[in-house]
């Protein structure tokens, strides 16, 4: 089994957040989303994971090297495949190159999900769809009395379905697939200004591919601040007890931490009470302050603040009121 990451997009609505480290690499409780993404995939499979192509921007070697990093975490060789202009999803996959091939599972890296599904590979396909109201704002499908797939529609005007296709998808014939996505290039087939990954798989299913669908229990979004709190207090809720949260050398001086939390290593937190559904990351300093249902990357210094539903970045330091925030990396805030 092959994966294959698009994630080369600026990120715009995570600004500022995004200007230092691209959306996929922002923590949720303690790891990266797409690292996260990369475990919940693999829990819904049987073999091995054999590579693992990240398709990414011009983002440096620190975060190629970190995409490397996850993808050997799960035994799988890592590869980093460059997307220079935004061009749609299809255009995305494709930069995969001979990664398409074979068994392979595309995941777009801004939603996590919650699920006990296992694929079924001798399916030709599994497209992961979860219903919503909304349904105006998502690529969507439309099924027969067999739970068959009959169409894919990107961002219907009218109601079709209200089954939203979240991101992530197997393809048992990835071969199959990269032509169908190669044919759009060629003869320039766009919907919406973009080759679009859904008209490669209505080109197969209408030759004969029989597409299914996948249910999750809960689908994360991570496309904006406020969704990127929730999500990050859902996994929180979700991971506690399985996972080590909090470190062992966490130094707590006349101070609380209401779980779940995420507290990283090297923390000290004086006369002050974290949580619950707090992420506060490595080597950060949080002194006569009360901090809830928020994400806090690296050293960061907080003193005198009541926070809530607030993302902060790396080096950031925060002194004064009670704030709803979105800080970016090294800001200042009194």
């Amino acid at each position: 089994m092959k994966i294959i990451i698009p994630m080369a997009g600026m990120g715009k609505r995570m600004r500022p957040h995004t200007l230092t480290v691209p959306k996929p690499l922002i923590p949720v409780a303690g790891k990266p989303i797409v690292q996260r993404l990369v475990e919940d995939i693999a829990a819904t499979i049987s073999e091995p994971i054999e590579e693992i192509a990240f398709v990414v921007g011009r983002f440096g070697k620190q975060v190629e090297d970190g995409l490397i990093a996850i993808a050997e975490s799960q035994g799988a060789r890592g590869k980093i495949c460059y997307q220079d202009e935004p061009l749609g999803t299809a255009h995305a996959i494709l930069c995969a190159g001979d990664t398409i091939s074979g068994n392979i599972i595309i995941a777009f890296a801004d939603t996590l999900f919650k699920t006990d599904f296992k694929i079924d590979q001798e399916k030709d396909g599994v497209i992961w769809v979860n219903k919503v109201d909304a349904w105006q704002n998502f690529g969507v499908v439309e099924l027969d009395g067999e739970g068959h797939i009959t169409n894919f529609v990107e961002k219907p005007q009218e109601f079709v379905s209200d089954l939203a296709i979240i991101g992530v998808y197997y393809i048992k014939d990835g071969d199959t697939l990269r032509k169908e996505m190669q044919y759009l290039i060629d003869n320039d087939i766009r919907d919406k200004g973009e080759y679009q990954l859904t008209n490669a798989l209505e080109s197969m299913r209408t030759k004969g591919a029989k597409f299914v669908p996948g249910t999750v229990d809960e689908w994360l979004d991570c496309g904006n601040k406020d969704a990127t709190v929730y999500t990050n207090q859902r996994v929180l809720e979700l991971k506690k007890g399985k996972e080590t949260l909090v470190a062992a050398d966490v130094q707590l001086h006349n101070a609380h931490i209401i779980e779940p939390c995420f507290i990283g290593s090297n923390v000290r937190i004086e006369n002050a009470v974290v949580g619950p559904h707090v992420s506060l990351g490595s080597n950060s300093v949080v002194k006569n302050s009360i901090i809830t249902n928020s994400i806090l990357q690296e050293s960061v210094t907080v003193a005198n603040k009541v926070i809530d539903n607030s993302m902060v970045g790396s080096f950031a330091r925060l002194e004064g009121k009670a704030d709803d925030l979105s800080l970016s990396d090294y800001s200042t805030a009194c």
